[in-house]
């Protein structure tokens, strides 16, 4: 039996959620899945009693309780420091804490413009003004990193919490094709080639069209 279980709500569209899972992926845990569909009232009840903010995900070992992504990117590592969440050198690991908090707590105008659907994609989308800087920051940080260090990921060749945190903007940016540099639109490629993305996407494509869009909130 698992020893842990990771609460997550929709695979299409709860960017939230495919970070945690990604944080439990990359960390290597035995983990089961509970999904819960945050619009139906019975649901809601038993998130605000697994949650106190009713917010997917929520990861449950034993007992420890995390339902914040950061503090489950720093659990994680904590627990499994073997995994590599984090970067072994103290520069590029300071670095990467410090973009997935900038992800974290920020881009709300990218997130409400561009919000996470797996399922669809516009070939041509008018992305209003006050999400552009966000876009453009994000392509800083990502130039930065691969510049500094070769990719494919971020922080160079094995996953760390920066791809976590980042691989829903590289959803985004497919979904409603944001134009992008040849070696920006070569990470985007490889984070969606990426196993564990493979895996998510067709749990996502496999949802009931119906369900409620709920990236902003969960």
């Amino acid at each position: 039996m698992p020893q842990a279980v990771l609460t997550i709500s929709s695979k299409n569209y709860s960017s939230w959620s495919l970070r945690g899972w990604l944080l439990c992926k990359i960390a290597g845990i035995d983990f089961a899945e509970s999904k819960v569909d945050p619009d139906d009232a019975d649901n809601r009840q038993e998130l605000l009693l697994l949650s106190p903010t009713v917010r997917v995900p929520r990861l449950s070992h034993g007992k420890v309780a995390v339902w914040d992504t950061l503090a489950m990117a720093e659990y994680l590592h904590e627990t499994h420091p073997e995994a590599g969440l984090y970067p072994a050198d103290p520069v590029a690991r300071a670095q990467c804490r410090a973009i997935s908090g900038e992800m974290h707590s920020g881009f709300a105008n990218l997130r409400s413009a561009l919000p996470m659907n797996l399922k669809a994609h516009h070939d041509r989308f008018k992305v209003f003004s006050g999400a552009k800087p966000d876009i453009e920051r994000v392509k800083q940080i990502w130039t930065e990193c691969l510049s500094a260090y070769g990719g494919p990921f971020l922080f160079g060749a094995a996953p760390t919490v920066a791809d976590a945190f980042y691989a829903p903007v590289c959803t985004r940016f497919a979904t409603y094709s944001v134009a992008l540099p040849a070696e920006l639109q070569a990470y985007v490629d490889h984070i969606r080639a990426w196993p564990l993305m493979a895996e998510w996407t067709e749990g996502a494509r496999t949802e009931p069209e119906e369900i409620a869009e709920l990236d902003v909130e969960f």
